[in-house]
C-alpha cells in the first residue's frame, strides 16, 4: 500500500533548506585572511565552497534520516522512547571525556567523523518522543502530582548536564518544550505555576554569573559597550537596519566581512535581513509559521493520542528554536548560542530537525494507514493453533468530528471515542 504524506509540509522544509544553503554560501564565500589563518593553524584549509559543501553533505545525511523517520512504524518509535533518552544522556556524558570538544568557553560537542555532533539537539527530540508516550500511558493522571514529577525529574537531570557544559540556551528551550507538552496534556496549572515560581531564584542565580551578567547588560544597552560585550548585537542591528525594505542584494552584504561574528551560524538571520531586507526576513519567518501551522493541523488529524502529542511536540520543538533565534538576533532576549532550524550552518541541528520533519510526515500519513487497516495489510493477526485470530481494532477519529482541541482534550477525547469492545491500537483482544 502506498504511504501518503503531507506534501506541503515537505515543500516548506525543502524551501527552508534551500534558503539555508543559499545563506550559508553567501556568508562564507568571502573569507577574510585572519579567518583563513585561524583555520590553517587547526589544519583546515578553507575555500570559497568549503562551508556550503559540508552543509550539502549534512543535507544528504539529513535526507536519509528524514526517510528513515518517515518509514519507521510509530508504534516501534513509541517503544524506543526510553532507549533514546538513555542514548542522548550517554552522548551528553561523552562531552566531558576525551571525545568532547571545547569552543568559545563551552564544552558542548563530541567528535564524530567527519565532523562534530551536539548531543543537546538529540536530547530535545528524545524528550518529545518520551513525553508523547508518557502523557498517553494509562498510568498518567493529570490530577496526580506524581505524574507531574516524573518528567520534571528527567528534564532536571538533563538541565544539570547542560549547565555544566554550560549551555543556557539548551536549558531554556528544553524547559519551554517540556512545559508546553505538559500544559497540553492537561496537567494541573498550579503544578506548572509552582515550578515556574521555584525556577525564578535559580534563573537569578544563573544570570548572576559574570559572563552571563555581561550578556544581560549588553542586551539591556548594547551601545554602552559597542566594542566589547555588546559588539555582536550592535553589528546585528546594523545588518538588519542597512537591509531596509528590499535588502542590499543577495551576496552584497557587508557585515559578513568579519564585522558580525557567527554570521553563518547563530546570526544567519541578520545576513538574510541585510541582503534580502525586511521583505525577505518576513518571508523566512512566515515559512516557519506555516511549518508550525501544518504541524498543528497534522496533530489535529492524528488517529491516536501518541501521534497527536508527537506531532504537537515536534512542531513546538522547531518553533521554539526559531522564535528564540529571532529574538536573539533582534535583541529581544540576551544572546545565546541557538541556531536557526534548517538554515544555520551546522550538522547537529540540521540532522535532528530533518529527522523531526520526517516524523511529522510519518504522522501525517499514519491517519490514512489507520483508516485503511493500519501498517499491515490486514487487521487480523495469526493466532496460535486452535485459537481464534487476534483482531486489532483501529482507533480512527475523523478530524471533522473534533474541531475543538482544548488543553488536555486530546487523550480524554480518544478514551471516550473507544467503545467498550474496541481496544486501542496494538491491544490484543
Amino acid at each position: 500500500m502506498k504511504q501518503s504524506y503531507d506534501k506541503w509540509l515537505l515543500f516548506i522544509v525543502l524551501l527552508l533548506i534551500l534558503v539555508g544553503l543559499t545563506a550559508v554560501y553567501s556568508s562564507t564565500s568571502v573569507i577574510s585572511p585572519d579567518v583563513v589563518e585561524k583555520f590553517r593553524r587547526k589544519g583546515v584549509a578553507l575555500s570559497q565552497f568549503g562551508f556550503v559543501k559540508k552543509q550539502l553533505f549534512t543535507v544528504l545525511l539529513g535526507a536519509m534520516a528524514l526517510l528513515i523517520a518517515y518509514k519507521t512504524p510509530l508504534e516501534r518509535l513509541k517503544k524506543l522512547s526510553i532507549p533514546l533518552l538513555v542514548i542522548s544522556l550517554a552522548c551528553l556524558g561523552l562531552v566531558f571525556t576525551k571525545f568532547g570538544i571545547t569552543a568559545g568557553g563551552a564544552r558542548r560537542w563530541i567528535r564524530v567523523w567527519p565532523s562534530t555532533f551536539q548531543p543537546s539537539e538529540l536530547v530535545k527530540l528524545a524528550m518529545v518522543i518520551f513525553l508523547a508516550k508518557y502523557v498517553t500511558m494509562p498510568d498518567f493522571k493529570k490530577d496526580k502530582f506524581s505524574s507531574f514529577v516524573v518528567p520534571i525529574v528527567i528534564m532536571g537531570m538533563f538541565q544539570v548536564v547542560f549547565l555544566k557544559q554550560p549551555d543556557f540556551g539548551a536549558v531554556m528551550s528544553l524547559a519551554l518544550l517540556t512545559m508546553c507538552m505538559l500544559f497540553l496534556s492537561g496537567i494541573r496549572l498550579r503544578y506548572l505555576l509552582s515550578l515556574g515560581a521555584l525556577g525564578i531564584p535559580v534563573v537569578i542565580k544563573l544570570i548572576s554569573e559574570p559572563y552571563r551578567w555581561r550578556r544581560v547588560a549588553a542586551f539591556l544597552d548594547p551601545w554602552k559597550d559597542a566594542q566589547g560585550s555588546g559588539f555582536q548585537l550592535v553589528q546585528s542591528f546594523i545588518a538588519l537596519g542597512s537591509g531596509g525594505l528590499t535588502g542590499v542584494g543577495l551576496g552584497q552584504g557587508k557585515q559578513k566581512l568579519s564585522f558580525l561574528p557567527e554570521v553563518h551560524t547563530d546570526f544567519i538571520f541578520s545576513l538574510i535581513g541585510e541582503e534580502l531586507g525586511f521583505i525577505g526576513a518576513v518571508c523566512v519567518a512566515l515559512l516557519f509559521f506555516a511549518l508550525f501551522i501544518k504541524g498543528i493541523l497534522i496533530a489535529r488529524k492524528a488517529a491516536e493520542p501518541f501521534h497527536y502529542f508527537l506531532a504537537f511536540g515536534l512542531s513546538m520543538m522547531i518553533a521554539i528554536q526559531a522564535i528564540m533565534n529571532f529574538s536573539v538576533v533582534t535583541g529581544m532576549v540576551p544572546t545565546k548560542g541557538l541556531p536557526l532550524p534548517f538554515i544555520s550552518y551546522g550538522g547537529s541541528s540540521l540532522m535532528i530537525n530533518m529527522t523531526a520533519a520526517g516524523l511529522l510526515l510519518n504522522v501525517s500519513g499514519a491517519r490514512g494507514r489507520s483508516m485503511q487497516g493500519g501498517y499491515g495489510p490486514a487487521a487480523a493477526h495469526e493466532a496460535p493453533a486452535g485459537k481464534a485470530p487476534l483482531t486489532v481494532a483501529r482507533a480512527s477519529v475523523p478530524a471533522e468530528s473534533c474541531p475543538n482541541w482544548n488543553r488536555g482534550y486530546g487523550y480524554s477525547y480518544y478514551k471516550k471515542k473507544l467503545s467498550k469492545n474496541q481496544k486501542p491500537f496494538g491491544h490484543r483482544g
